[in-house]
């Protein structure tokens, strides 16, 4: 039997202090996460007060920042699902959260649906959103071909069971209707920099790890296309931030700013920023 050589090992720097390794998909050119903990393991790699997008806490600066940054972005992510010109305007974001973008686009006169693992930031959602937030069994329930838009903001690669997961998208999207996906890059400088310290890693709740090639790749194969990409440029300074933790022990926000100014100066070249949103198309 071929050895396996692993791209890297990585520590969870946040929860376990376990350490993962991180595998060359050799059809797609993704990296996995091995081992994947089980679907029941899975829920207790989430079980940190540090989990921002499952609170709305604001308990210290960084947190605070990190939620005006959020509310930039969505200003962003409004923007962009208006911009298609949608019939019906009905959107399903997967991974919602606490339901800010959800919020946002139902303001913005959207038909919201939203799916949440986790009880907690569901309820929180649930009560910004007129209880428009499910639980994941309901996405096997909803009728095919039903959305304008389908939204997964840095959601893909936490999900199990990846190409099945695509086939239910495609199910689910209008023939004419828009897929979203925003992903770290781990063909990004902040990444080449912190190496097994890199943030955006987050093993083993990402179970996969994504470049533009292996998205394209993934997604060609589901006869649909990236017809556009877009950078996520406030991810490479958030990343660092946390990557210096992990790798210092403190935040050190001076170095990490310079690491993420770093990161996207060298990306208006290259293309390659530390997260990037992928707009994709049916063929």
């Amino acid at each position: 039997m071929k050895e396996i050589k692993p791209f890297l090992e990585v520590k969870d720097h946040s929860v376990s202090g376990e350490t993962f390794q991180l595998i060359v998909n050799e059809t797609y050119g993704f990296l996995e996460t091995s081992p994947q903990p089980t679907k029941d393991q899975l829920s207790e790699y989430y079980k940190t007060e540090d989990y921002i997008s499952h609170t709305d806490s604001k308990r210290n600066l960084f947190e605070k920042a990190y939620h005006l940054v959020r509310n930039i972005s969505l200003k962003r992510k409004i923007t962009l699902i208006n911009s298609f010109n949608s019939e019906e305007k009905k959107l399903l974001d997967i991974g919602c959260g606490t339901g800010d973008f959800l919020k946002a686009a139902q303001d913005n006169n959207w038909y919201v649906s939203g799916i949440e693992p986790n009880h907690s930031a569901r309820d929180i959602a649930n009560k910004k959103t007129n209880n428009s937030v499910f639980n994941t069994e309901k996405i096997q329930q909803f009728k095919e071909r039903s959305f304008d838009v389908i939204t997964l903001w840095h959601v893909l690669e936490h999900l199990p069971n990846l190409e099945e997961q695509i086939i239910t998208l495609t199910k689910l999207l209008k023939a004419n209707g828009t897929l979203i996906i925003a992903v770290p890059n781990f063909n990004c400088f902040d990444a080449n920099y912190y190496k097994d310290f890199w943030a955006a890693y987050d093993v083993p709740r990402h179970l996969w790890h994504f470049n533009q090639k292996s998205i394209a790749s993934l997604f060609e194969r589901k006869n649909m296309t990236v017809v556009k990409t877009l950078p996520m440029k406030f991810d490479a300074y958030y990343v660092s931030l946390l990557s210096e933790k992990y790798k210092t022990g403190f935040m050190n926000p001076l170095k990490a700013f310079w690491i993420g100014f770093r990161s996207n100066l060298k990306a208006r070249r290259s293309n390659e920023h530390s997260s990037i949103i992928y707009i994709i198309k049916n063929k």
